[in-house]
């Protein structure tokens, strides 16, 4: 439980930062009662005259980085929940950047010894200078020597000390902010600040813990070992632990330096095209994306690869959500907005009590004034945005997994935008959307299904003595059930622990049941 008094005096400091930066004066007073109306008007006056001619973006970044990095982690997390902050001020926040200076050099030694038990030297030939820093952990080059003798380069990431316990503070702090708001403030409950507060809670467990983004790299590299120019780097285990993660160094030049890949001779539609793609194929092929796919965490090596770092934000696809994302796309594409609203249905997205054809309406009306402009200026993402605001006006619940997936959407197409101004979002999609619809929903799917409902029944049939032991068990036991009833003592305890066939009887019908059924549909989708 949270300090009242410490969390009351981060209410006040943050509400006096988030003034006198003019952030609370650029917010819309639209609806505010008499109360609140004065706060706000109070809240002009305080705010700093530089601040009146800064775009707000710039104001949040400034009160954020002045709270501290544990805010500008809360602002980086609200960039990625459009649905919670809304779509003008997640764009916003998602220019957020870490300003922390680094932190010594033998305080990072300290954390790596101590995580994995053995000194420096053992561990790496050298171990060099912070390469990079922010709030959570900072990036060291060092030399290893491999178990085959060879000497290679490694990126070394360490937690920043003391961060949990201050984050854990701060976090307590969020929280007594949040029960506040809910209380005292009814127009922020629809924001749900305790919930936001208790997800930020959690993905920041998540990313303190250097052992997860390792797994989230290796699953990751084992998706896309036959990817074309596109890859992450290989993790070094053995020097890897809670507070440290050593992986492959890269050489190459940050795509958000797109001055320096044009310098190197890059082709920059094609990096373009690449990035989209395999955003897009990792999401519907494997269900598994890097969610944090800013310009600063991809690489151009020399061969013109994309290389992506720091997985600590990862997303994931249901089979049902990766179908819904293809065939969506496909519809678009083809312009097929009944399709479109009958798989929202399918999928569960849109409740039963809605109108399938007023749903295509709906849809019509975003896809034709999409497909009348000029291809290069069609933007999936904004797609995205407007079907998840007209999805709202039929009761769709909000889905995070989705959300996440139209945010790095956008964040890619930026990025491919920013190499090819003229980039054709549609034609770089058209390829990955139709190789997944043939293989999900095409001919050698509806084989597989068919094989998959075979291979249940097969199950099901080894299993036919079993059923037959029970039936005749039950049809035994059965008169007297009818005549006496169900009577449970202890001898009957000890009979039902020595045999349980009568207790799954029930089961291995309904698994019968249900190979039937897979396979009446398999045959009636070969036919």
């Amino acid at each position: 439980m949270a300090n009242p008094v410490l969390g009351i005096l981060a209410l006040v400091r943050a509400a006096y930062v988030l003034a006198r930066e003019g952030v609370v004066s650029s917010l819309p007073s639209d609806g505010l009662t008499a109360g609140p109306l004065l706060a706000y008007r109070l809240a002009g006056l305080m705010a700093r005259k530089s601040a009146d001619e800064a775009e707000r973006s710039i104001k949040l970044s400034r009160a954020l980085n002045r709270l501290g990095p544990s805010y500008v982690k809360l602002g980086q997390f609200l960039a990625t929940r459009p649905d919670i902050v809304g779509l003008k001020i997640a764009g916003e926040l998602a220019s957020l950047q870490d300003s922390v200076p680094p932190f010594p050099k033998a305080e990072a030694i300290a954390e790596i010894e101590v995580s994995l038990g053995r000194r420096i030297d053992d561990l790496y030939l050298e171990f060099g200078e912070v390469v990079g820093a922010a709030s959570i952990a900072q990036v060291h080059r060092a030399r290893v020597r491999d178990r085959e003798g060879r000497e290679r380069d490694v990126a070394v990431k360490v937690i920043r000390p003391g961060v949990r316990l201050r984050f854990l503070r701060e976090l307590e702090a969020f929280a007594f902010i949040a029960r506040f708001l809910e209380r005292f403030v009814k127009s922020s409950r629809r924001l749900r600040p305790i919930a936001v507060v208790e997800t930020l809670a959690q993905s920041t467990r998540i990313e303190m813990d250097l052992r997860l983004e390792a797994a989230a790299s290796s699953e990751m590299a084992e998706n896309v070992a036959d990817d074309p120019y596109f890859r992450v780097p290989t993790i070094d285990w053995e020097r890897t632990g809670r507070d440290v993660l050593t992986m492959e160094w890269i050489d190459g030049i940050k795509m958000n330096d797109v001055a320096a890949v044009t310098a190197a001779g890059h082709d920059l539609p094609a990096l373009g095209v690449n990035v989209v793609q395999s955003f897009l194929r990792h999401s519907m092929r494997d269900g598994f994306f890097h969610a944090d796919m800013h310009p600063g965490n991809l690489f151009v090596a020399p061969d013109g690869t994309i290389v992506a770092v720091d997985l600590g934000i990862v997303g994931r696809l249901s089979a049902d959500s990766r179908r819904f994302l293809a065939e969506i796309l496909y519809g678009f594409i083809r312009r097929d907005y009944k399709r479109v609203a009958e798989v929202h249905f399918e999928a569960g997205y849109v409740p039963r009590n809605q109108d399938v054809l007023s749903f295509a309406q709906a849809l019509r009306a975003i896809g034709e004034p999409i497909h009348g402009q000029p291809a290069e200026t069609i933007s999936m993402g904004h797609l995205l945005t407007l079907l998840f605001e007209v999805t709202e006006l039929f009761e769709m619940r909000t889905r995070p997994e989705l959300i996440l997936l139209q945010k790095t959407m956008v964040v890619v197409e930026g990025v491919a935008r920013s190499f090819d101004p003229k980039f054709n979002m549609w034609v770089a999609a058209e390829p990955v959307v139709s190789e997944y619809i043939l293989s999900e929903l095409g001919p050698a799917a509806k084989l597989r299904d068919a094989r998959d409902g075979l291979e249940a029944l097969m199950r099901i049939a080894k299993r036919l003595p079993q059923f037959a032991d029970g039936i005749e068990i039950l049809a035994h036991q059965m008169p007297e059930l009818i005549e006496n009833g169900l009577r449970i003592n202890d001898d009957t305890l000890v009979e039902l622990a020595q045999d349980t066939r009568l207790g799954i009887i029930s089961g291995h019908i309904a698994q019968w049941v249900t190979a039937l059924a897979l396979v009446g549909i398999a045959v009636g989708l070969l036919t």
